[in-house]
């Protein structure tokens, strides 16, 4: 939900990342709030801010090394899994200005239908993105994490699930806080 390519996900006082500071508190990354969500709804980022900036810090470590494109599609395809129309707007828009084509972008939600316009490589992390968002349905079937196994080294591995399990989170907190498509409070 925060990702942006190439940059951190939200601003501290002092720190140049992206994201915002408001009067010198953690200013959510989209995560919260009357700004972009419900009224009545809780500002995640203002409510526990130490939870939130651990947060930031997991997926900020999580996405270390591993390839942009390849960190959205994750994104994009957890966010969908879970329906959260917040986090797909958002990284659709960082996919497209990281030059992400239109075709994949619209052939993530169908990839298995449509397994020519992505690698091995990227097959393997959505399988796996599906598996784990989808844990409580099935676990993480042996096959599906072996084939991740087979295009990614142990260090890689432990990133694309640590970016699953951050997007997973992200998308919780979009949905639980109500946030609204199309209210990127990064910019």
């Amino acid at each position: 939900m925060v990702m942006t390519t190439n940059t951190n996900t939200a601003a501290t006082t002092g720190t140049t990342t992206t994201g915002t500071t408001t009067t010198g508190a953690v200013t959510p990354a989209g995560t919260g709030g009357s700004a972009g969500g419900r009224p009545g709804r809780i500002d995640f980022a203002k409510a526990a801010p130490k939870v939130f900036r651990a947060l930031v810090g997991f997926d900020a470590a999580a996405r270390e090394g591993l390839d942009p494109a390849l960190v959205e599609l994750i994104q994009i395809r957890a966010s969908h899994l879970n329906h959260c129309a917040y986090c797909l707007h958002m990284h659709t828009n960082d996919a497209r200005k990281a030059g992400e084509s239109e075709d994949r972008l619209h052939m993530v939600a169908v990839w298995r239908e449509a397994r020519h316009f992505f690698t091995p490589k990227e097959q393997a992390a959505l399988a796996l993105t599906e598996a784990v968002t989808r844990v409580a349905d099935a676990g993480v079937p042996d096959d599906v994490y072996a084939e991740a196994a087979a295009h990614f080294d142990d260090a890689e591995l432990g990133h694309v699930l640590a970016l699953i399990l951050t997007i997973n989170t992200w998308n919780r907190v979009a949905l639980s806080t109500a946030k609204v498509a199309g209210t990127d409070e990064r910019r």
